[in-house]
């Protein structure tokens, strides 16, 4: 039996049979140097290559690792909030399937969270077209003005928070987006550091178009009436020093 893991690390993937050996081999040496227990939730998010295949041959010699399959594609973020429903850690760490975020970012992440209570990675020296990085600079500015969450790359996939932020989610189909919206709209803190970005080695990118502008805007629309209208999820108590009041406190 497995110890309860202190950290949960979350990959989708979808199509992505020459990404996963090289991927999941980069995650396991970082978690195993981190020293805690840990578990990898690996979602195939209905692939029809060898994706799910080559997970469970991977999975048959990792203890940590879980794999789900969905009998379709139901996109990024259903795999995500899926996996966030399975997920037991204390601290969850996502990253994106295709093996251009580094794992080998993940540490410094973790220590971010002394101060806050999740770090978002900023994609600093961005390894996409010319076309894609335009247009991604251009969402994060509207979303920023409009969401008010103050981040400069929230569709980075390299991700790590606590788990209490988890309840103030909601399954929107950009939620790999919206992840730190939702939490600063609930009261958390957010920061982001500087990460890595590498290009794509193999396959072909997920995102066309409509999902990287129509949906998001679509979506920032009712993510902003939600955001508005939500009770905070994390409340700071004041310590005056009345015996039994306690300094901090979270709610929900």
């Amino acid at each position: 039996m497995q110890p309860q893991p202190r950290y949960s690390v979350i990959v989708p993937f979808f199509n992505e049979e020459a990404n996963v050996g090289p991927m999941l081999a980069e995650v396991r040496p970082v978690m195993e140097r981190l020293g805690a227990p840990y578990e990898v939730l690996a979602v195939d998010d209905g692939s029809r290559d060898r994706t799910p295949a080559l997970l469970d041959e991977i999975a048959a010699g990792w203890p940590q690792c879980r794999v789900f399959h969905f009998a379709k594609n139901h996109k990024q973020a259903a795999a995500l909030y899926f996996a966030l429903q399975q997920a037991d850690g204390e601290i969850i760490i996502t990253l994106d399937g295709d093996r251009q975020n580094d794992p080998a970012d993940i540490p410094r992440l973790l220590e971010g969270l002394a101060q806050a209570d999740m770090v978002v990675g900023i994609r600093a020296n961005r390894q996409d077209s010319w076309l894609r990085r335009m247009m991604s600079r251009l969402a994060n500015a509207v979303r920023s003005r409009v969401l008010h969450d103050g981040l400069r790359d929230a569709a980075c996939g390299l991700k790590v928070f606590r788990r209490e932020i988890i309840p103030a989610l909601i399954p929107i189909h950009m939620l790999q987006s919206m992840l730190a919206a939702f939490a600063v709209a609930a009261g958390f803190r957010v920061t982001e550091l500087p990460v890595n970005h590498r290009p794509r080695p193999a396959g072909e990118s997920k995102y066309g178009l409509g999902t990287l502008w129509w949906r998001p805007a679509v979506d920032m629309l009712g993510v902003r009436w939600f955001t508005r209208r939500r009770l905070p999820l994390k409340i700071e108590l004041r310590n005056d020093g009345v015996p039994g009041a306690r300094q901090a406190g979270k709610q929900g």
